[in-house]
């Protein structure tokens, strides 16, 4: 069976069981605080688990791509070591909303593994939960017997609660699970070793191929196990260890679910893909940048396809972390010099067309997004390799040194790349530390792993510190299933509180309310969350101050609790915010619209953000967006206004439906069976939407752009205003023009007269910066004869009177080709800043192992400022002037 047979008839078999088809959720993950990725099947239905909503269907069945790659399920290092982890997988799974249980999910998996894909039932094992007495969790027995209908007892084993008690994190749905291992050994290692001794046990042909959970529990913050609602079933099975399986293959990356990339990587490169290498053989790390290449394009595709841009924090930073160790083996090791990675992205996109099709439709993006990072990367990278060409040059020809006793010692061993370094070299240049190693070994150099790692702990305290927050448990006055949005049509409800809790974040407290009903809009698909507030009989006011969604519930931010905590109260979003919002939302649809008449179809969103001062709206496109296609934008929306557009809405319309009708969807949202489509003009403006809007576009008013930027590779970004801030904004610039005016004496031409005035201070520029080089030469030539000779070495230590950073450069370079053996410190006041800098001879750098970069750090230090530089030059600042005679005494330390 080919990869594509399997997973259908993995669908089909469902079906035929009563299952409706769910489509995959994306795998960046929205409206759930405690994940930033689709880690498991579960995560879409987290909501149903937890009571929070109801199931559409009763039982489910799909196919989710997932990410492992940060947090508890992090499987990243292994990828590309061993044959069976991935960042990206499918999983496949069969899902139970209080419906079946144990006995059918137990009965399916084996009818499934055995009659339809008709694996030998003496190579398959399975497992059961043991019990856990500290948890007070008992043996699942039930399990057990209903596997002995099936399975030889003896290929029926015991698990512990971390194999066998399935987690998704620390808090949230929890339960025991069975796993069905397969044993793909040859018959003869079969015969000397049972399967039964290699299940969990890290084996590579000993493999979980398939996961029952029977999601009973809701892990509580303090560690307390409190029973769900209902009784459900997850079931996963990961599709690339199946497709092994099935293909008789004794790895993932021999299926053809990664061939055909690896064939064509392995093509390009030159080089043969050995599939059975081992490391230490010669082809062994060709073989592991292969199957890294090609598990790692499927994750960073899929992440951008679904709305996550590679960028420096968050989610973002995990997938350029991603992309990164992908082109560093590309580099490194396939000596690709040039960008290639992107390159693999029309063969995946083809590869999933018809499964997941999202990435197909936007292949021509992703392709570009990937082939701007390896760009950037490939320079950081050289940037990289030059700092550290400098950490080593300057103990590249020192094997020993001379102590003050004569004594000389040996120091070869003492040559190490310092652990503040090498975290320097990760930090900022993106050079993972097995890297530092291998160019560091290169060079006769080791490095300070234990001080890296030092150094890397002590960022990750910051980093959590800085993002600490304390979530308590829920309190639950009134079960009730979900929260109803009364938002569309009224700002005032009259609600209860269903259930609270306290939220500690950088010391401060707030608390969490979900309302049985409310007309607050919770922060989701760009637009913000509503703030207002909650009015109770007594007179006493609770202010909102945000509102956002998390797991289907909609969440009350407040700064305390009321009185009474069981009365009824009026919820009130705040009229002024919600209208200006509505109208900035309103506009963003226009603008989107406008945008793809005069830029062009392939124009769609890739983020947004519309609260009531502002719209920013980010859009993929590779070029800057001309100030003569900005007007024409503007000039649509505007047209738009004008003709007061009533709004068209559309609430709970066939997503199959609204897709047919030509409605705009977004890449990367999770739509559901019925879908809300917002109209203005069918001819126009037709996008899903769950956002508020204007009643007619004459509520907009006025639409302004103010700004147009680059985002990211491939993204660009555009700033707008409406209504009142656009009429200010109007009136503001008006009044510049007409205080310019003033200023230049109400000129004809404006725009001559300020021409004018550039191209006069445009020539006065360069006639001082001529005055100033006339008077560096001068004092060139002064400086030279106030060298004093240390040693062999010609010393300048001088204030200079100077007035800026490029006069003084220019001097020291100046210096440096007319002295020989030179070192220069030179100190300057620019206006009350100091600045100091330092020029050494590249033979004193050789032959005395002195380095401009770490003596201006010590010297910087008489300033209270920093600096840094080249070994032969470099520069500092500071904010203490008084420190300048105190440099220059000190510099003489460095050489006597």
């Amino acid at each position: 069976m080919t990869a594509t047979e399997i997973r259908q008839a993995f669908l089909d078999f469902f079906v035929s069981k009563g299952h409706t088809i769910v489509p995959s959720a994306p795998i960046v993950i929205k409206n759930d605080p405690t994940l930033m990725f689709t880690n498991a099947g579960m995560n879409q239905f987290k909501d149903i688990f937890l009571g929070e909503a109801a199931p559409k269907a009763s039982r489910v069945a799909d196919t989710q791509r997932c990410l492992r790659v940060s947090g508890k399920h992090n499987d990243l290092e292994e990828v590309g070591i061993d044959t069976y982890h991935h960042t990206m997988f499918e999983m496949l799974g069969n899902w139970s909303f209080g419906d079946y249980f144990k006995k059918e999910a137990i009965a399916w998996s084996w009818e499934l593994l055995t009659e339809v894909y008709k694996l030998p039932k003496d190579r398959l094992y399975v497992t059961y939960f043991e019990g856990d007495e500290k948890e007070g969790l008992e043996k699942d027995t039930e399990t057990y017997e209903l596997w002995k209908q099936y399975v030889a007892e003896d290929h029926i084993l015991r698990g512990n609660k971390k194999d066998n008690f399935w987690e998704m994190g620390e808090t949230g749905p929890c339960g025991p699970c069975s796993e069905i291992h397969f044993d793909s050994r040859p018959d003869n290692e079969r015969a000397e070793v049972s399967g039964a001794i290699l299940v969990n046990a890290d084996h590579d042909q000993v493999i979980e191929i398939w996961n029952d959970v029977f999601m009973q529990f809701n892990r509580l913050k303090g560690g307390v196990l409190q029973p769900l609602p209902n009784k459900h079933v997850d079931t996963g099975m990961g599709f690339e260890r199946l497709v092994r399986v099935l293909q008789g293959k004794t790895s993932n990356y021999d299926t053809d679910v990664f061939q055909p990339m690896i064939q064509f990587i392995a093509e390009k490169s030159g080089k043969k893909y050995n599939s059975a290498a081992k490391p230490g053989d010669a082809d062994w790390n060709d073989a592991v940048a292969m199957r890294v290449l090609a598990d790692h394009i499927r994750a960073i595709s899929f992440a951008i396809a679904d709305g996550q841009l590679p960028a420096s924090n968050k989610a973002g930073y995990v997938i350029r972390r991603i992309l990164r160790r992908a082109v560093r083996y590309s580099y490194q090791t396939l000596g690709f010099k040039e960008p290639f990675f992107n390159q693999l992205v029309p063969l995946l996109a083809e590869q999933f067309k018809g499964v997941f099709d999202n990435l197909f439709e936007q292949k021509d993006f992703v392709q570009k997004v990937i082939l701007e990072e390896e760009i950037a990367f490939l320079r950081t990278l050289s940037s990289g390799i030059r700092r550290f060409n400098e950490l080593t040059s300057v103990f590249a020809s020192i094997t020993s040194v001379e102590y003050p006793d004569g004594t000389i010692k040996d120091i070869e061993s003492g040559r190490k790349i310092s652990g503040e370094h090498a975290f320097e070299l990760s930090d900022t240049y993106g050079f993972p530390v097995d890297l530092t190693e291998l160019m560091a070994r290169e060079r006769g150099f080791t490095v300070d792993i234990e001080g890296f790692n030092k150094a890397l702990a002590e960022q990750k305290t910051r980093s959590r510190a800085a993002t600490a927050i304390d979530t308590g448990d829920w309190i639950v006055l009134k079960d009730d299933e979900s929260v109803e949005f009364t938002g569309y049509d009224e700002t005032e409800t009259i609600a209860h509180i269903v259930k609270y809790r306290k939220v500690t974040a950088k010391g401060k407290e707030q608390y969490q309310l979900v309302l049985d009903k409310t007309p607050f809009y919770a922060e989701s698909g760009g637009q913000v969350g509503d703030k207002g507030e909650l009015v109770f009989p007594d007179g006493e006011i609770i202010l909102v101050t945000d509102t956002k969604k998390e797991n289907g519930l909609i969440v009350h931010f407040t700064d305390k609790l009321p009185q009474d905590i069981d009365d009824a109260l009026t919820a009130i979003v705040d009229p002024a915010l919600r209208s200006q919002t509505n109208s900035n939302h309103s506009a963003t649809h226009l603008l989107h619209a406008a945008m793809k008449q005069v830029l062009g179809t392939h124009v769609n969103q890739k983020g947004s953000l519309v609260n009531a001062d502002y719209l920013r709206f980010d859009f993929s496109h590779f070029a800057k967006v001309t100030d003569e296609e900005l007007a024409q934008i503007e000039s649509i929306v505007n047209q738009k206004v004008r003709e007061n557009i009533p709004l068209k809405e559309e609430r709970s319309v066939l997503y199959a439906e609204a897709i047919t009708s030509g409605v705009t969807a977004l890449f990367g949202e999770k739509y559901g069976e019925y879908v809300r489509v917002i109209t203005f003009d069918d001819n126009f403006s037709k996008e899903l939407c769950g956002g508020t809007h204007v009643k007619a576009t004459g509520q907009i008013g006025f639409f302004k752009i103010i700004a147009e930027s680059a985002v990211a590779a491939g993204v660009r970004r555009i700033e707008a205003i409406t209504g009142v801030a656009a009429e200010k904004y109007i009136v503001t610039q008006n009044a510049l023009v007409n205080q310019l005016k003033e200023l230049l004496k109400n000129p004809k031409d404006l725009s001559k007269s300020i021409e004018g005035l550039l191209d006069e201070n445009a020539k006065l520029k360069k006639e001082i910066e001529k005055s100033i080089l006339e008077k560096s030469s001068g004092l060139k030539t002064e400086l030279a004869q106030k060298a004093e000779v240390i040693g062999d070495v010609n010393f300048i230590a001088q204030k200079v009177a100077l007035p800026n950073a490029d006069a003084v450069k220019n001097l020291a370079y100046q210096l440096k080709d007319i002295v020989s053996n030179l070192f220069l410190v030179l100190v300057a006041d620019f206006d009350g800043k100091p600045s100091i800098t330092v020029m050494i001879a590249e033979n004193l750098v050789k032959e005395k192992g002195l380095h401009a970069g770490n003596i201006i750090k010590e010297l910087a230090k008489e300033v209270k400022g920093g600096g840094g530089g080249q070994p032969f030059f470099a520069t500092a600042g500071g904010s203490d002037v008084s420190g300048l005679d105190n440099v220059l005494a000190k510099a003489t330390t460095f050489i006597k």
